[in-house]
């Protein structure tokens, strides 16, 4: 080692030292804020607090404690500006004893001055400044509205007043901003050296012999004198990395607590960003969820004002897109747009902003589908960071283009904010990003497109109730503005700006990649079925949406159309599609909350769905059956128990009525597309017998079916095809229940060792097969461990669909159970209905990326099939899927006890079915997804018959008909699920006036030829969704 070497040992060292003790001296003297008193409960202001019943008690902050799990207090005390403080800065510390990392969980505050909210306090927020200029003999009154959090159960309350000087605190950040960036410099790099030597030399220009004396006043001002020239002027201005920083704080609707509780994380955090805004004009903060805002407006008007006035000023940034950052694999095609329609009306309204960015960091996957809908909502960029979670394989890029499965292209960036001290090894990064020279050091490392882009993203500030950025984060801003030598220059800017920024520096570079296809989350698979019963009452919601607003369009003559009580029935559903409610990943308490307003839901929907049936039909003995769907079809009807018979239609085709457990059915056919077909019920017509049943054998008009001796399917023979659709001596309907017991995350993995063991369910405690004329039904009832399960499968006269209805009685946790179905199918590859159209996906593990796609998500039906034969799996609300060697496993339910104990442990209700078929997939497995989901409304009475609208290519399916947002036309949104091209013809039952082509959000965009009268023409691309808007003739 040199001499040179030995003279710079532990420099960096000493300056820490150094501005630690700064740090301490800048806090000139403190005292103690004494005389509280408390109420327990939940206020939202000091006069509600002041007007409950309960008496304030003392509280003796020096002994007494407070206590409890998810409890609320308000404290109030009254200080003195004492002499001592006269002139001087006022400051309040508040905190508790606990100190440990922020999570969410902690104890949070949000603080009253004199009447005002003016700050949350949390582990990450413990002082608030008051003012600049205390007035001695000055009366404040101090209310804490106290939340305890759900880790502790008991509480300190420490409060003092403190006075902060400004000059030593700035004299100790302009020392400890650029020596935090040596950790992640070459420590002979000369910036690092260079940056070393003055910070050493300011330190010596300091005499701390005698603190607050005039020596150190005066070496103090040297110092800064020093460092201002010798760093801040003659070692600044460069700029060939840039950060741009936008402050943030990620705030999840649920999770580890209820969306009562985010009502006020949402005041105490945004109370927190108002207030640094004042102290710090060059802050500027994004936050996406519409719904955020709405919680703020309704609960703190005064808080909302103020922050209507930043957005003016242009410091505040809402951008995001959805009205939450909904979950993407689950949630319907239809309702990603409402969250779009939702959520960007509401920033528009209210801020006179257009959102241009789908904010998503923390949803676990990204449909193909969402560039098409992303771009045909007015989004033009992407920003995750989620997928730096993946357990086996890494993105490559950092900033592409995401092509969806239509050829939609959206600019896509993924923020590369690493954490302080974070490996360079390691892939990780947050959106929950420090404003630190270490952190941004490494996100610049970390980041993959160097050779297109010298700017990255950084998000940075707590989230979850931890109030955002800091004082800390911004005063490291203000020193990294200006563009320190050797470490990223930080600039405060607009996520929007800079992702204008970005498109005009990549727009037409050569190696800008492109990413193709789905964004597969190699992480929480468990999501797809975890709290099974909430996936089933969003299924179950969304389609009762879609066909309450055609049913309220087929009524308006009769009726007004129920716009404003369907919006807010929609806005119940889009906060429920939040990525930690809907996925199943939230606590007991948000699924007690959620279950209550799905019941409340389906209840007025039921009641506004029999309004409107009830008004299309006119009292008679007849039957008018009503198809939602956007095509003809044949399919079964329930009818009340005491409707027997048959029915006629007006070709006088008969299909007899037949009595089923308490309900009357039929099967008829030819009910239009998005319309109405009336049936007059006459006597018994003929109905041959078509089943053959002997013991555990039954045949069918499709169908020889055997049943081994414990329940499961042992042979199913398609007679069309004339082949087995099970592999040879494999059974069909296997339930298998297998350990799980993830690494981490309880409710939301299945890692890919969860095969390692598994128990079959075999204890076959009942048995039977009925023979209708319509159908043949086998019940089955089967005992594992402490669950019982209970199925009917139906074999039918007229469809080749078998249906598996199923209810579980389930006890177990940290058990997984799927039905396993082994087709005799050779191929390498499945289909796997997503938002508006497919995706092909792999099943063999040549590769880490197929690998990792060991379970993977599908909406209303996956395929397997071979060069002339397949088989379509459907369902009525499950999501997660595996493939392995031809047979398909469809997780029925996933019982985790983390963050929720009794999570899946409840009765489940769902239906599957199998629908094998020749050659590959087509319109048919489509049609009957849709059958199975959405099945038709029978009523007794005459109405009218007819398509609504019908469209005459069978690779279009018309799905949403309702009212346009603005009132002035009906709106047809249409999407092609073959990836064919094709000019279809849209037939109306009304005489037409004109005809828009539109976005997703209605926006007119081309007006289409009338065809006479009653028809008009589209050209509708490969999986492209297409929206028209109807204006028809009085």
């Amino acid at each position: 080692m040199d001499r040179k070497e030995k003279d710079m040992r532990y420099l960096k060292e000493r300056i820490e030292n150094i501005y630690r003790e700064l740090k301490r001296l800048s806090c000139v003297q403190r005292i103690k804020v004494e005389k509280w008193e408390y109420k327990k409960g939940k206020f939202f202001y000091p006069e509600d607090a002041k007007k409950a019943e309960e008496e304030f008690l003392p509280f003796d902050s020096g002994k007494d404690h407070w206590y409890g799990r998810d409890e609320h207090y308000w404290f109030r005390a009254q200080f003195t500006v004492p002499e001592s403080f006269d002139g001087k800065s006022l400051w309040f510390q508040i905190k508790t004893q606990i100190a440990e990392w922020d999570d969410g969980r902690n104890p949070q505050f949000l603080i009253f001055l004199d009447g005002e909210p003016i700050q949350g306090l949390d582990m990450n927020h413990k002082e608030v400044k008051i003012t600049e200029n205390a007035q001695k003999g000055r009366v404040y009154t101090i209310e804490l509205q106290a939340y305890t959090g759900i880790l502790h159960s008991e509480f300190n309350l420490f409060v003092d007043a403190i006075e902060i000087n400004e000059k030593i605190k700035k004299l100790y950040y302009d020392i400890k901003v650029p020596i935090k960036a040596f950790d992640r410099m070459e420590k002979e790099d000369p910036n690092r050296l260079a940056l070393q030597n003055i910070l050493n030399e300011t330190i010596n220009l300091l005499d701390l012999r005698t603190p607050y004396s005039e020596e150190f006043w005066a070496s103090v001002d040297r110092a800064q004198s020093y460092i201002d020239k010798a760093l801040y002027e003659d070692m600044t201005g460069y700029e060939d990395v840039i950060a741009t920083c936008i402050g943030h704080t990620h705030i999840d609707v649920a999770w580890w607590w209820t969306v009562e509780q985010t009502r006020e994380k949402v005041g105490r955090s945004f109370a927190t960003v108002l207030k640094l805004m004042e102290e710090y004009p060059n802050y500027k903060f994004m936050s996406s969820q519409p719904q955020l805002y709405v919680f703020l407006k309704k609960r703190y008007p005064d808080l909302y004002a103020r922050l209507k006035e930043r957005v003016k000023e242009g410091r505040w940034e809402p951008e995001g897109g959805m009205w939450v950052e909904a979950d993407c694999n689950l949630t319907s095609g239809e309702s990603l747009v409402r969250q779009f329609i939702h959520g960007k009306k509401f920033f528009k309204e209210e801020f006179g902003v257009e959102n241009r960015i789908l904010w998503l960091p923390d949803v676990f996957g990204y449909s193909g589908a969402l560039p098409q809908i992303m771009k045909k909502c007015g989004i033009d960029y992407f920003m995750t960071t989620k997928l730096s979670w993946n357990q086996i394989n890494e993105i490559p890029y950092d900033t592409m283009m995401w092509r969806g499965i239509d050829g939609t292209e959206v600019l896509t960036h993924l923020i590369t904010t690493a954490g302080i001290k974070q490996p360079e090894k390691s892939f990780f990064t947050t959106y929950n990003g420090m404003l630190h020279p270490d952190a941004i050091i490494g996100g610049w490392k970390r980041y993959q497109n160097k050779d297109i882009n010298h700017d990255i993203l950084i998000s940075y500030g707590y989230g979850d109730g931890g109030g955002g950025p800091t004082r800390d984060m911004l005063e490291t801003s203000i020193r990294m503005e200006k563009g320190i030598k050797g470490i990223p220059k930080v600039r405060q800017e607009f996520a929007g700006k800079y992702f204008e920024e970005l498109e005009e520096r990549v727009k037409g570079n050569k190696r800008l990649p492109i990413w193709e296809g789905e964004f597969y989350f190699e992480y929480h698979r468990g999501t797809y079925t975890s709290m099974a019963r909430n996936k089933r009452s969003n299924r179950k919601s969304e389609l009762m949406m879609m066909d309450l607003e055609f049913l309220n369009v087929l009524a308006m003559e009769k009726s007004p159309y129920e716009a404003d009580k369907m919006y807010e029935m929609w806005e119940t559903i889009l906060i429920n599609q939040f990525h930690d409610i809907l996925p199943g990943s939230s606590i007991q308490e948000v699924y007690e909350v959620t279950k209550k307003e799905y019941e409340e839901l389906e209840a007025q929907g039921k009641k506004m769905l029999e309004e409107k049936l009830s008004q299309l039909v006119e009292q008679d003995n007849y039957i008018t059956v009503f198809n939602t769907t956007g095509f003809e079809r044949d399919d079964k009807i329930v009818l009340e128990e005491s409707v027997s018979g048959s029915l006629k239609d007006k070709e006088g085709n008969c299909y007899p009525i037949e009595a089923e457990e308490g309900k009357a059915v039929a099967y008829v056919k030819g009910i239009p597309s998005k319309g109405s077909k009336v049936f007059e019920i006459v006597s018994d017509c003929y109905q041959e017998e078509v089943f053959n049943v002997k013991e555990k054998t039954i045949e069918t008009p499709f169908y020889y079916v055997t049943f081994h001796e414990n329940g499961q399917i042992s042979r199913l023979f398609d007679k069309e095809n004339r082949r087995e659709v099970f592999k040879e001596n494999s059974i069909g309907n296997a339930f298998l229940v297998y350990e799980d017991k993830p690494m981490y995350y309880d409710s939301w993995d299945v890692d890919m060792y969860y095969t390692e063991k598994f128990y079959p369910v075999e204890k076959l405690t009942e048995f039977s097969i009925k023979t209708g004329s319509l159908s043949v039904t086998v019940t089955m009832e089967y005992e594992f461990n402490q669950s019982k399960i209970n199925q009917k499968i139906y074999f039918y006269k007229d469809t080749k669909r078998i249906d598996f209805e199923t209810v579980v009685d389930w006890k177990e946790h940290q058990h997984l159970m799927k039905a396993h179905f082994p087709f005799d199918v050779h191929t390498d590859e499945a289909t796997f209905e997503i938002q508006f159209g497919n995706v092909k996906r792999k099943v063999h593990s040549n590769t880490s990326w197929e690998e990792a796609r060991f379970e993977s998500c599908a909406q209303k039906w996956m395929d397997i099939s071979e060069g002339h034969y397949g088989i379509s799996v459907l369902n009525d609300c499950k999501y997660g899927h595996s493939v392995k060697d031809g047979c398909v496993g469809l997780t029925l339910i996933k019982s985790g006890i983390e963050p929720n104990r009794t999570a899946d442990q409840e009765i489940h209700k769902f239906t599957y079915a199998l629908y094998p078929h020749s050659g590959s997939w087509n319109s048919d497995t489509v049609r009957e997804a849709y059958k199975l989901n959405m099945p038709l409304y029978a009523r007794i009475g005459k109405g009218e018959e007819g398509s609504f609208v019908s469209v005459d290519k069978e690779n279009v399916m018309i799905e949403t008909v309702k009212l346009a947002e603005a009132k002035d036309g009906i709106i047809v949104r249409a999407y092609d699920f073959e990836n064919a091209r094709e000019e279809a013809t849209f037939t109306f039952q009304k005489e037409i006036q004109k005809v828009f082509s539109c976005n997703l959000l209605e926006n007119e965009e081309e007006e289409l030829a009338v065809e006479g009268a009653y028809q008009v023409k589209a050209l509708i691309k490969p999986y492209e969704i297409k929206t028209l808007k109807i204006l028809f003739k009085n």
